[in-house]
Protein backbone atom coordinates (compact mmCIF):
# COMPACT_ATOMS: atom_id res chain seq x y z
CA UNK A 1 0.00 0.00 0.00
CA UNK A 2 1.36 3.76 -0.73
CA UNK A 3 1.94 5.92 2.24
CA UNK A 4 -0.07 8.84 3.29
CA UNK A 5 0.65 12.12 4.51
CA UNK A 6 -0.39 11.99 8.24
CA UNK A 7 -0.84 14.94 10.48
CA UNK A 8 0.29 14.55 14.03
CA UNK A 9 -1.54 16.49 17.22
CA UNK A 10 -1.80 16.01 21.21
CA UNK A 11 -4.97 14.74 22.15
CA UNK A 12 -7.05 16.76 23.89
CA UNK A 13 -10.28 16.00 26.34
CA UNK A 14 -12.78 15.77 23.38
CA UNK A 15 -10.59 12.78 21.43
CA UNK A 16 -11.05 10.67 24.17
CA UNK A 17 -14.11 8.98 22.98
CA UNK A 18 -12.43 8.80 19.34
CA UNK A 19 -9.21 7.14 21.21
CA UNK A 20 -11.32 4.29 22.58
CA UNK A 21 -13.50 3.86 19.48
CA UNK A 22 -9.66 3.36 17.69
CA UNK A 23 -8.44 0.85 21.28
CA UNK A 24 -10.88 -1.21 21.76
CA UNK A 25 -10.92 -3.43 18.29
CA UNK A 26 -7.62 -2.65 17.51
CA UNK A 27 -6.62 -4.12 21.07
CA UNK A 28 -8.92 -7.46 20.42
CA UNK A 29 -6.99 -8.06 17.14
CA UNK A 30 -3.86 -7.81 18.74
CA UNK A 31 -4.48 -9.85 22.13
CA UNK A 32 -7.18 -12.02 21.89
CA UNK A 33 -5.66 -15.23 22.48
CA UNK A 34 -2.55 -13.63 24.34
CA UNK A 35 -4.25 -12.63 27.52
CA UNK A 36 -6.02 -14.58 30.36
CA UNK A 37 -9.71 -14.55 29.55
CA UNK A 38 -10.30 -12.21 32.21
CA UNK A 39 -8.90 -9.13 31.22
CA UNK A 40 -10.86 -9.88 27.62
CA UNK A 41 -13.98 -9.60 29.99
CA UNK A 42 -12.82 -6.48 31.48
CA UNK A 43 -11.82 -4.41 28.52
CA UNK A 44 -15.49 -3.34 27.91
CA UNK A 45 -15.89 -0.46 26.11
CA UNK A 46 -16.58 1.62 28.98
CA UNK A 47 -12.94 0.18 29.81
CA UNK A 48 -11.50 1.93 27.18
CA UNK A 49 -12.90 5.15 27.71
CA UNK A 50 -11.46 5.23 31.23
CA UNK A 51 -8.48 4.03 30.52
CA UNK A 52 -8.42 6.79 27.45
CA UNK A 53 -8.84 9.35 29.56
CA UNK A 54 -6.00 7.99 31.55
CA UNK A 55 -3.59 8.01 28.83
CA UNK A 56 -4.95 11.49 26.77
CA UNK A 57 -2.44 13.65 28.57
CA UNK A 58 0.20 11.67 27.11
CA UNK A 59 -0.89 11.06 23.89
CA UNK A 60 -0.02 12.08 20.10
CA UNK A 61 -3.26 11.46 17.61
CA UNK A 62 -2.48 10.66 13.81
CA UNK A 63 -4.86 12.38 11.62
CA UNK A 64 -5.60 11.30 8.16
CA UNK A 65 -8.04 13.60 5.75
CA UNK A 66 -9.91 15.27 8.88
CA UNK A 67 -10.30 11.68 10.80
CA UNK A 68 -8.34 10.57 13.91
CA UNK A 69 -7.07 7.52 12.61
CA UNK A 70 -4.42 6.00 15.27
CA UNK A 71 -2.04 6.74 18.14
CA UNK A 72 0.66 6.85 20.59
CA UNK A 73 1.23 7.29 24.18
CA UNK A 74 3.86 7.46 26.32
CA UNK A 75 4.65 6.80 29.42
CA UNK A 76 8.26 7.61 30.63
CA UNK A 77 10.62 5.83 28.70
CA UNK A 78 8.06 3.13 27.31
CA UNK A 79 5.64 3.01 24.18
CA UNK A 80 2.80 2.11 26.37
CA UNK A 81 0.23 2.52 23.69
CA UNK A 82 0.25 2.59 19.73
CA UNK A 83 -2.79 1.42 17.81
CA UNK A 84 -4.18 2.13 14.46
CA UNK A 85 -7.37 1.86 13.01
CA UNK A 86 -7.35 -1.45 10.69
CA UNK A 87 -8.90 0.43 7.78
CA UNK A 88 -5.65 3.02 7.89
CA UNK A 89 -3.29 -0.16 8.17
CA UNK A 90 -0.35 -0.42 5.76
CA UNK A 91 -0.08 3.42 5.11
CA UNK A 92 2.84 4.06 7.51
CA UNK A 93 0.89 5.31 10.01
CA UNK A 94 1.88 3.33 12.67
CA UNK A 95 5.71 3.91 11.63
CA UNK A 96 5.13 7.92 11.83
CA UNK A 97 3.54 7.26 15.24
CA UNK A 98 6.44 5.29 16.85
CA UNK A 99 8.61 7.88 15.60
CA UNK A 100 6.42 10.69 17.69
CA UNK A 101 6.64 8.52 20.88
CA UNK A 102 10.38 8.18 20.23
CA UNK A 103 11.10 11.94 19.83
CA UNK A 104 8.69 12.28 22.88
CA UNK A 105 10.66 10.13 25.08
CA UNK A 106 13.47 11.73 24.33
CA UNK A 107 12.77 14.85 24.45
CA UNK A 108 11.69 14.49 28.41
CA UNK A 109 15.66 13.35 28.93
CA UNK A 110 15.31 9.45 28.32
CA UNK A 111 18.54 7.63 26.88
CA UNK A 112 16.69 4.86 25.85
CA UNK A 113 12.85 3.96 24.61
CA UNK A 114 11.06 0.44 25.13
CA UNK A 115 7.88 -0.82 23.89
CA UNK A 116 4.82 -2.38 25.86
CA UNK A 117 3.73 -5.63 23.83
CA UNK A 118 2.09 -8.74 24.21
CA UNK A 119 4.35 -11.56 23.20
CA UNK A 120 2.02 -13.20 21.29
CA UNK A 121 0.69 -10.45 19.02
CA UNK A 122 2.85 -11.53 15.65
CA UNK A 123 1.84 -8.01 14.13
CA UNK A 124 2.90 -6.09 16.87
CA UNK A 125 6.70 -8.04 16.74
CA UNK A 126 6.71 -7.63 13.16
CA UNK A 127 6.26 -3.93 13.14
CA UNK A 128 8.88 -3.23 15.55
CA UNK A 129 11.60 -5.42 14.49
CA UNK A 130 11.49 -4.32 11.22
CA UNK A 131 11.45 -0.69 12.51
CA UNK A 132 14.90 -1.65 14.50
CA UNK A 133 13.59 -2.39 17.88
CA UNK A 134 14.81 -5.33 19.96
CA UNK A 135 12.59 -7.81 21.14
CA UNK A 136 12.97 -7.70 24.72
CA UNK A 137 12.79 -3.71 24.63
CA UNK A 138 14.64 -1.14 24.00
CA UNK A 139 15.61 0.63 19.94
CA UNK A 140 18.76 0.20 18.16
Amino acid sequence: MARVTVHLRAARRDDIPRIAEIWEPAWRDGHLGGVPDELVRIRTPENFLVRATAIQPQTTLAVLDGTTVGFVAVAGDEIDQLFVEASARGHGIADVLLRAGEEQIAAAGHAGAWPARVATNARARRFYARTGWRGGGGCL
